[in-house]
This record gives C-alpha cells, structure tokens and sequence, in this order.
C-alpha cells in the first residue's frame, strides 16, 4: 500500500467549550453554559495565542520537513487553529476530522446525565466507551470508521506528502488506534487521560509504514511562552 512520508495532527487551541465545560465539572454542575453549538465554538484567547505559537513553530520548520497538505475539521475551533498556521496557504476541510457528536449528551456534564438520563449513564457503562452510541449520536466505533475511510483515501491520493490535520481529541485518539492498529484496552489506556490543547502527535514512515513519533506534545506552546528550545519534528 502507497504510504505518507509523515501524518501530523494537532488538537486545536483551547476553546470557549473547553474553558465551560472544566468549569461546570468542576463546580457539579448539571449542563455546559455554552451559547453556540459546538461546530460553531470559538477559541479562547488562550487558544488564539496558542494557534499563533503554533504558526510561529511551524514556520520554523526546515522546508524538507514542512507539511505539503493542510487539513482540517470543519469545526471552528480547528479552522481557526489551522488558519493561523497555515498563514494564507490554502487549508482543506474534511467531515470526516470532525469532532464526535454527542446527541442527547450533548452539554451535559457527567453530573448532568446521571441526574437526568440515569438509564444512558447505566447503558453506557454497560456497552464500554468505545460501542456506546448515545441517542443522536456516535460512538466511538463510528468516528473510528469515517476515519478509517478518511485515511484510505488519503494514503491512495497522497503518497509520499507530508501532512498536517486539525482535530480534535476524540480524533488524535482514534487515528493511534487505527495507524498503530491498537488494541481495544490500550485505546483505553491512552484515552484515560486528557490531551493537550495545541498538542502534536505525529507518525513518520519506517520500513514500510507509518511509525508513532511523538504523542500529545504541546511543547510549541510551552516553549513559545518559556522561550526558544530545540523541539523535534
């Protein structure tokens, strides 16, 4: 099989969603405070300055390692990300990289579904993170496969490219999954965590396939504010 030379996919910057949703978990409370839908969240101005780290970072890189293709979800907070690193290059989006749709879930704290939808949390622990689908929703296994198919039209149409996604965690989690061909516990293992936001995690092609090079690593960001450092790309 035709194979990239290099897939990179960054976790876009902190969002207004994110900043809502640490918010109310921790206060315990029921819902999101969130006034648009979730394709529609902004970033923060954290996640704004983050983005502009990363194109900062990006631009530094030597021209035989920059990406040659730019792809993002359609959701603003990964266009966002991906415009300031981009820098007027042109940026493809993909359905495929969005985020995963939570349905009936959707702005609900864990507080909030076990106080509200009691038989959703019982199902959910039943079924497993990765087979639970909530009501208008997706499980993991159905953002596993529109990724699934994302990555073979992109290894058939971009052979040899360097390439750059803007996503999201559920994302970044679920394309280790695939490349790496993961079992279900280490899936879990990695997803029990949260991920950086302006993280890279990056696979570089070693004897006839895509190898993981780094994972969640946000030092962009860390060193754009502590000052510059040597960071492999």
């Amino acid at each position: 099989m035709a194979e990239l030379a290099w897939l990179g996919v960054l976790r876009h910057g902190q969002s207004v969603g994110n900043i809502a949703a640490d918010r109310a978990e921790a206060g315990g409370a029921e819902t999101i405070d969130l006034d648009t839908p979730d394709s529609e969240t902004p970033l923060s101005d954290l996640g704004t300055r983050q983005a502009q780290a990363l194109a900062r970072w990006v631009s530094g890189w030597p021209p035989q390692r920059r990406p040659t293709a730019l792809i993002s979800s359609p959701y603003r907070r990964a266009l966002d990300t991906a415009a300031a690193v981009a820098g007027g290059a042109a940026v493809r989006v993909d359905d495929r990289l969005r985020d995963r749709e939570l349905g009936i879930l959707d702005r609900l704290t864990s507080a909030g579904v076990a106080a509200r939808l009691p038989q959703e949390q019982a199902r959910r622990r039943f079924l497993g993170r990765f087979y639970y689908r909530p009501p208008g929703g997706e499980s993991w296994a159905d953002v596993a496969l529109r990724l699934r198919s994302f990555l073979a039209d992109l290894r058939r149409e971009s052979p040899g490219d360097r390439v750059l996604l803007f996503g999201h965690e559920a994302v970044v989690f679920l394309l280790r999954y695939l490349i790496e061909e993961l079992s279900l516990e280490q899936l879990h293992g990695l997803a029990g965590r949260p991920l950086a936001n302006a993280g890279l995690t990056s696979w570089e092609y070693v004897d006839g396939g895509l190898r993981l090079a780094g994972f969640d690593d946000d030092a962009a960001v860390r060193s754009d504010a502590a000052g510059s450092r040597q960071i492999h790309v």
